[in-house]
């Protein structure tokens, strides 16, 4: 685990807790409540440190939970997280090719800022997997291509475009979805029979998130350069204009949550 992904997943956490909607929440709650099995099975999949456990708080103490990451030294720090009380397995795998064995037993599969980072395809056959076992998923999260300032810039709008287009780039699971993630599940999943609820989750961000807005920055122009779209000046110039405004504007970053539940 590098030192920059655990700072990254720690900074964002508050963000993200913040963000999720409440009411999808609830729903996945009652959804894994309403089974005969006594300890029922959540499946975690790209768990990082845990956020998505311990997003449900008290509401899961009754759940077992399995967290699915391709890190060890990320699930050590999720399983050392868990509340008090908590079951929790962990299982180190490669996502890009998910043995469906993985899935077993579980009444419902999570992940969080995972599915824009995976393909269409992926997305597809998980759910198709979920379907016949009749799982559903509480995919949260999923950036959604948006992100304003309370303080415009003149390159905002060149800056999110290229950092989008690097979205979709081949991020280890074939060409992803990127901004289209989380649209693409409720399709998918309508597609596929589920129920499917979904909600705007954005991010926030004010001064007082400065750390998270820093590193966000850096990646958005990173990206940017990355790209061609921009160049490595213009996206300098633009990245030291925005960090010096940190301290006065405001940030909001587009997330679509979405739960999909089997019929009844």
């Amino acid at each position: 685990m590098s030192g920059f992904e655990a700072r990254w997943l720690d900074l964002r956490e508050p963000a993200d807790h913040a963000a999720r909607a409440p009411s999808l929440l609830r729903r996945a709650a009652d959804h894994m409540d309403a089974g005969e099995e006594p300890w029922p099975l959540v499946v975690d999949l790209g768990c990082g440190t845990g956020s998505t456990l311990r997003a449900f708080g008290q509401t899961g103490h009754g759940w077992r939970w399995r967290l699915v990451d391709n890190d060890e030294a990320l699930l050590a720090e999720a399983s050392q997280r868990r509340p008090d009380g908590t079951r929790v397995e962990t299982v180190t795998a490669d996502l890009a090719r998910l043995d469906r064995e993985i899935l077993s037993g579980a009444r419902l599969v999570t992940a969080s800022a995972l599915f824009d980072l995976c393909s269409d395809g992926f997305v597809a056959n998980l759910i198709e997997a979920l379907k016949s076992i009749g799982v559903g998923l509480y995919a949260a999260l999923n950036y959604d291509g948006t992100t304003t300032w309370s303080e415009p810039h003149p390159m905002d709008e060149a800056i999110v475009a290229a950092f989008n287009h690097h979205q979709r780039g081949d991020k280890g699971f074939g060409p992803a979805l990127g901004p289209d993630s989380g649209t693409a599940i409720a399709r998918l999943a309508r597609q596929a029979g589920f129920m499917v609820e979904t909600a705007q989750t954005p991010w926030d961000l004010g001064p007082d998130q400065a750390g998270l807005q820093e590193r966000f920055l850096e990646g958005l122009a990173q990206a940017a350069r990355e790209t061609g779209r921009v160049s490595g000046e213009a996206a300098q110039d633009w990245l030291g204009v925005r960090t010096e405004r940190i301290a006065t504007s405001r940030c909001v970053v587009g997330h679509l949550d979405c739960l999909a539940l089997p019929p009844a």
